[in-house]
């Protein structure tokens, strides 16, 4: 059942989030987000989170994604350069009960369902599967050592997918592979000047940092680097940056792409993204746990943070991952912001949810579910999750009506902000 807090206040928590956003990209942000009630649900973790606060716990915690929804799993290279698939994102990650990842999951099948125009019907077996596979995979999981576990990886090839889905991974596989630095030189920048190009308000040259102050930032970031990693990015020089527009929710966070020259001219693209404290914790009144110490020389708690859950959750992480702390840009004369850095678009991909056929889009709900489920399997919380599940379908049964109860909530709430910014209470502007 469906249980929701008094003084919930939806658009409330997007007018306290945009408080500290770049002022002229919400109405950017508010735009994505009305381009259907599935984009608005991207954009409100923070929403969720205040949410599921009021809701019905078990009080276990583990190392959550915070965001877990299905358009954030996709494609990346791993450090061996094989294209794996998992969780990608963790700008929310932090300590959660293990049901409020499990429950953005689910909601998102269901939500994801109807934009693709699927019947409630259809949604609520899709969001029982994905429940069921959870379930299952944990419980398989228990049967595993730790370091089985830990090493447990799902590489993009063709051995969990169905026949008659295979073409539609190949094609998404192969576009994953072509996204290399190499790629994005012949797509985002002039060669002539080694400028990247502008295509405002996505892509901009701003005044936010100088080379010198950059050249500082990423002494710093590489001390949080492994020391090869370290040292191989020693040998490259900052030549250009600018601020980009991502996702739907990050808009308005400050968030910048660094390109690096090498000693051979090669070029090296890393994205520089603010990290606001998670949701879970501002929201969801969780308290920041996460495990492991924070080395004394360095800054970025946040960051820090992101970092920490991406390399716990993810089976294989990038080796570029770090974090900084710095007052450049438009906050050079007041508060520190903090952020992490990751490589950009390095065999990156996705599967477009939209145009996944409606049993292609049940197994991938199924899919990610079981990746969800390695990723919990990290926390030593994790055997009492699967002494609790059982192997009765009450759970799958349970979430999968909660979910299609919470899809209708977020389509009120899609409504209502369509209404707020037909008031004026919101700026927005579409189709960027």
């Amino acid at each position: 059942m469906l249980v929701l807090g008094d003084d919930r206040d939806p658009l409330g928590i997007l007018e306290d989030q945009n408080e500290t956003r770049l002022a002229d990209l919400i109405p950017v942000r508010i735009g994505r987000m009305l381009q259907s009630p599935f984009a608005f649900y991207r954009g409100t973790a923070g929403v969720m989170a205040a949410d599921l606060r009021h809701g019905p716990s078990t009080g276990v915690p583990v190392v959550c994604c915070g965001d877990a929804h299905i358009s954030n799993f996709g494609l990346f290279a791993s450090p061996e350069r094989r294209v794996l698939f998992d969780l990608n994102d963790f700008d929310e990650a932090s300590n959660a009960p293990w049901e409020w990842d499990v429950k953005r999951l689910v909601a998102s099948v269901v939500i994801g369902g109807r934009d693709k125009g699927l019947s409630d019907d259809a949604c609520a077996d899709a969001a029982r599967d994905a429940a069921r596979n959870y379930r299952e995979t944990l419980r398989k999981l228990c049967e595993r050592t730790a370091l089985e576990r830990y090493y447990f990886t799902v590489e993009a090839d063709l051995k969990v997918i169905k026949p008659e889905n295979r073409k539609t991974v190949r094609r998404t596989v192969n576009k994953a592979r072509s996204r290399t630095s190499e790629q994005v030189l012949r797509k985002l920048v002039s060669t002539d000047d080694m400028r990247i190009k502008d295509v405002p308000p996505v892509t901009q040259h701003v005044d936010h940092a100088s080379i010198e102050e950059l050249d500082n930032l990423f002494a710093q970031y590489r001390r949080t680097l492994r020391a090869d990693v370290a040292l191989l990015l020693s040998q490259f020089r900052i030549v250009d940056y600018v601020l980009r527009v991502v996702g739907v929710g990050s808009v308005g966070t400050r968030c910048y792409i660094v390109l690096f020259v090498g000693p051979g001219d090669e070029p090296l693209f890393l994205q520089v993204k603010e990290a606001p404290p998670s949701v879970l914790e501002t929201y969801g009144g969780q308290p920041f746990a996460l495990p492991g110490r924070f080395p004394v020389l360095n800054k970025g708690v946040q960051g820090f943070r992101v970092v920490s859950g991406q390399r716990i959750l993810q089976a294989q992480s990038d080796p570029f991952l770090g974090w900084i702390q710095g007052r450049a840009g438009d906050q050079r004369s007041e508060r520190p912001v903090d952020y992490y850095i990751r490589q950009f678009r390095d065999m990156k991909g996705s599967f477009e949810v939209g145009e996944l056929t409606a049993p292609q889009f049940r197994q991938y709900g199924t899919i990610c579910a079981r990746l969800l489920a390695r990723a919990h399997s990290q926390s030593p919380a994790f055997a009492t999750i699967g002494g609790y599940l059982g192997k009765s379908e009450a759970f799958d049964d349970a979430v999968a009506v909660w979910a299609m109860e919470y899809a209708d909530q977020a389509e009120r709430d899609y409504a209502d902000l369509e209404k707020a910014v037909k008031r004026g209470r919101f700026p927005m502007e579409r189709g960027v």
